[in-house]
């Protein structure tokens, strides 16, 4: 609260240096917004970026007057007497419910405002703010209304905040996975194509490929069987499913086939359970795990995409369990501990874990979600788990668990989700066949491991900078020959490598061998191996590892053992 209110003070100086810099000014609203402030001003002429650092300058002075903040409560007439020449300020004074309102005089400058603001800019460290950017910006948001412009600010208690603060924007922006994805030559998007539907090239698709890889052994070798289904389906099956009546603004408009109504699909759920009602089930069969590499289709709005990690169109490590009551605590327990196992194995071992409860609008029974929602808890309890309660944050048909990993700056991402849900069962009427020869109704789990498969290459490459462990990397090694005589035993590295399930590549180009490496730094390519004359008379390479730099001379066979080791234990 009390940085919001120095912040808010902030706007107020910033004001009062435009007012002073820029006679004939209107001014529009100046709230603290989340790191900082910013104002509205209908300025008399245009002014750049570039002048920022003469409106900074002008704060600077100001805040050094020791100016204080007074209030007044005033009538409505007399406010507009005193913004008579200033049409934002009036058309809020008629919005004010009351025959009174309330002003702050910073020294010259005068605003409408109820407050709260810090006593004097005494408080105020001059050099714990700094002017960012310049904006337009609609009056109250509408296009209808002017346009003005928008001068942002960020401002901290402190100078060393507001440098530590700057310093992580910095390291953020080094990590931005858009920024990266381009770089390295993973993904792009494309306004023709549309927003928020990533296009994969060909080292993204390997990663992709590696990742999936990964999961499809694991899961396999934990009897999941693997399903595929449609990108679309009939409008029946998500009104059955109640998506269309809870998740319907979520979703595309339907796609009207030979006068039926069809829906991209948001979620793989229902064609699980289709799979699950293709035969009587016998609870000799149960547990079935349902896994798939499904693509699902979400409407986000233009605001919020953001890359890969909030797209429109996206690939989730989905999967489905049907089982018994008795079957449920065990197949928790299982999940819990290989998902955050999977987590580990990526690099994430700090995470956050949420229990989220039943939501506002959703379906079922208050006695199914009672029972969903335990045995969740004794899952996490009988794990040793520390967990946070998200009140209302469950899914339309169930509560959840969420696990949200903490990457190497310490931010949350969502990724791990399990969801206990006994109310799909009961709108497609699922049973099984008990030990008597009776049907009985199985429980449904949800539950994906790594999330969107999207949004996780997104966070990897952000934690990792870029620079993905050896058994990630698209391309693992370079073989760079010195010269022109030299590209045949190159060429034998290569192959060797190849052939030994190393993503190698051979960098035969006629360009400069330190242009190469170079271009490898750049890439973030895990080792550039360089061959010349004296490695191929000693069979060697020599070693360029990403980050320590020249290695030295190690024999092709040494070579190979120590990256198979580095690649098994997934360094």
């Amino acid at each position: 609260m009390r940085l919001d209110i120095l912040r808010h003070s902030l706007s107020h100086i910033l004001a009062y240096a435009v007012q002073e810099l820029y006679p004939g000014t209107k001014f529009g609203l100046g709230p603290a917004i989340e790191n900082g402030f910013y104002y509205d001003f209908e300025l008399p002429s245009p002014i750049s970026e570039n002048d920022l650092s003469k409106i900074e300058k002008r704060m600077h002075q100001l805040v050094r007057k020791n100016i204080r903040f007074e209030k007044k409560v005033i009538s409505k007439e007399e406010a507009e007497r005193i913004f008579k020449d200033q049409p934002y300020k009036l058309e809020l004074i008629k919005e004010i419910p009351g025959k009174t309102v309330s002003i702050y005089q910073s020294g010259n400058f005068v605003d409408l405002c109820k407050g709260p603001h810090i006593k004097s800019t005494k408080e105020i460290d001059p050099y714990g703010f700094k002017l960012t950017k310049i904006a337009g910006a609609y009056w109250k948001g509408d296009e209808k209304n002017p346009m003005l412009t928008r001068i942002y600010g960020l401002a901290f208690e402190t100078k060393k905040e507001l440098q530590n603060f700057i310093e992580r924007q910095k390291e953020m922006e080094r990590r931005d996975h858009r920024i990266l994805g381009k770089k390295l030559e993973l993904f792009i998007f494309d306004e023709e194509v549309g927003a928020g539907l990533p296009i994969w090239l060909p080292k993204g698709a390997i990663l992709r490929k590696i990742i999936e890889d990964y999961l499809y052994q694991e899961l396999t070798n934990q009897n999941y069987h693997w399903l595929s289904t449609p990108h679309i389906g009939k409008r029946d099956l998500f009104q059955r499913s109640g998506h269309l009546d809870f998740y319907k603004e979520d979703m595309y408009s339907p796609i009207e086939i030979e006068k039926e109504k069809y829906y991209l699909k948001p979620m793989n759920c229902p064609f699980h359970i289709k799979a699950y009602q293709s035969k009587v089930r016998s609870y000799r069969h149960l547990p079935i795990k349902y896994a798939e590499f499904g693509t699902v289709y979400r409407y986000e709005r233009s605001g919020v995409l953001h890359g890969l990690t909030r797209a429109r169109g996206f690939t989730q490590d989905d999967a489905h369990i049907f089982c018994t009551p008795e079957q449920l605590s065990e197949q928790l327990l299982k999940i819990l501990k290989y998902g955050l196992k999977t987590l580990k194995t990526f690099g994430f071992k700090d995470y956050n874990i949420y229990l989220s409860t039943r939501p506002k609008k959703y379906v079922g029974t208050l006695k199914n979600w009672k029972r969903a929602t335990n045995s969740l808890k004794y899952a996490l309890n009988k794990l040793n788990l520390k967990y946070q309660i998200d009140p209302e944050g469950g899914v339309f048909y169930g509560p959840k668990i969420d696990i949200k990993i903490k990457d190497s700056l310490g931010r949350l991402w969502q990724c791990t989700t399990i969801q206990v849900d006994f109310n799909l069962p009961e709108k497609f009427e699922l049973n099984y066949i008990d030990r008597k020869g009776k049907k009985q109704r199985p429980i449904m789990i949800h539950r994906a491991l790594i999330g969107s498969i999207e949004r996780f290459i997104g966070v990897l490459l952000e934690h990792y900078a870029g620079a993905l462990p050896l058994w990630l990397s698209p391309e693992q090694i370079w073989v760079i020959p010195v010269g022109s005589g030299n590209k045949k035993y190159a060429k034998e590295v290569d192959e060797k490598l190849t052939k030994q399930g190393f993503r190698s590549k051979l960098k035969d180009e006629n360009e400069t061998v330190s242009k190469k490496i170079r271009e490898g730094e750049i890439q973030k390519i895990p080792y550039l191996l360089v061959v010349g004359n004296k490695e191929e008379k000693s069979k060697s390479v020599r070693v360029r590892k990403r980050e320590k730099g020249d290695i030295g001379e190690i024999k092709i066979e040494r070579f190979i053992k120590t990256i198979n080791k580095e690649t098994e234990k997934k360094l």
